[in-house]
């Protein structure tokens, strides 16, 4: 169900507030030399003031948000009218793009994936061939959070604890139970609650929970929070169990999350999966080739990069067929067009 739609007005207000906490830079607001932004003026055949381009984000708590709420900002200025929603992310998501719920979505490419070819969560479903891709984004950490408090230092410690695996088919639960399974285990072996990661980091501040899955850009804001209370230490997922979980789902990569990002006391290795940005397959091919010119110009590169820091780092027309290409996950025609045109798209 879609929830909170962020106007305008407020959706400018929030990446301002997320730039002014050190998430971008500001002098990279306005084009080097006074120089016009690409894509300031429409091509003739889109009529920008026509066509309402809603958003789809996830919940306040996470990084989908504040970055999905830029990319509103950028459509807004570009001259559309726009929205940001607040959603439950990957999976409310692609289920929202199918049922023309919203023109742009952002999601997990590895739930994607398994909606497409109708496997794992998405086994026994008409196969959504629907979907249709417009960018890569950034990739999305699979960080698996739990307190010294806990004793947990491997995922075989995981056994009879309390583990918060993410609500219901979303995009961090799909993640969970994958490792669960390259681990040789499966939700049976703990006390598996289906809680999103902001709830289930809130019953480990209070000792009712003892791991969180946490699949999200690296300086995840509610993991620091909880590092302001308690000492905190990431499963890693390694050896054996990273080649299981990369052999038979080839979209995880092999990741660190660095010692500095929380403060832990080493690097810890995990995976990760590519976010990706889906799009209405009904939306005409100008506006979506038009929309990718305005992300992709200086302008909208600095709006973008200054809601996040990942925004800001990973989000780049060079890397913007990251967990796309070579994958059972179309483009659209106009995003086609647009890389082909930009040489990017052979």
């Amino acid at each position: 169900m879609m929830k909170k739609v962020l106007s305008a007005a407020m959706i400018a207000a929030l990446a301002l507030s997320v730039a002014a906490c050190g998430g971008g830079d500001k002098k990279a607001d306005a084009p080097k030399d006074g120089a016009k932004p690409a894509a300031t003026a429409a091509p003739a055949k889109v009529d920008r003031s026509k066509e309402f381009i809603t958003v789809l984000t996830g919940p306040t708590s996470g990084i989908y948000f504040p970055i999905g709420g830029a990319f509103s900002k950028v459509v807004g200025e570009m001259g559309y009218k726009t929205s940001a929603t607040a959603t439950g992310a990957t999976g409310e998501n692609i289920n929202a793009i199918l049922t023309g719920k919203g023109e742009l979505a952002i999601a997990m490419s590895d739930s994607v994936i398994q909606a497409v070819e109708g496997f794992g969560a998405y086994e026994g479903k008409p196969k959504a061939t629907d979907l249709r891709a417009m960018m890569g984004l950034w990739p999305n950490v699979v960080q698996i959070v739990t307190t010294t408090d806990s004793g947990i230092k491997s995922f075989k410690d995981i056994k009879g604890k309390r583990v918060g695996v993410g609500a219901p088919n979303s995009g961090v639960e799909l993640n969970a139970r994958m490792i669960f399974e390259a681990n040789g285990m499966t939700y049976k072996d703990a006390k598996v609650d289906y809680l999103s990661y902001g709830e289930a980091i809130d019953q480990m501040k209070n000792g009712q929970c003892d791991v969180a899955f946490v699949t999200s850009g690296l300086g995840n804001a509610t993991i620091k929070e909880l590092g302001t209370t308690k000492k905190i230490v990431f499963v890693p997922v390694e050896g054996e169990a990273l080649k299981n979980l990369t052999k038979k789902y080839p979209f995880y990569v092999e990741w660190k999350i660095p010692k500095a990002t929380y403060g832990t006391d080493a690097d810890t290795t995990t995976a990760a999966v590519m976010n990706i940005m889906l799009v209405s397959k009904k939306l005409p091919d100008a506006v979506v080739y038009d929309l990718l010119d305005g992300f992709y110009s200086e302008k909208g590169l600095a709006t973008i990069g200054a809601s996040h820091a990942t925004a800001k780092r990973e989000i780049k027309l060079d890397t913007a067929l990251r967990g796309l290409k070579g994958t059972s996950v179309q483009l659209h025609p106009g995003a086609e067009k647009f890389y082909k045109d930009k040489g990017i798209l052979k």
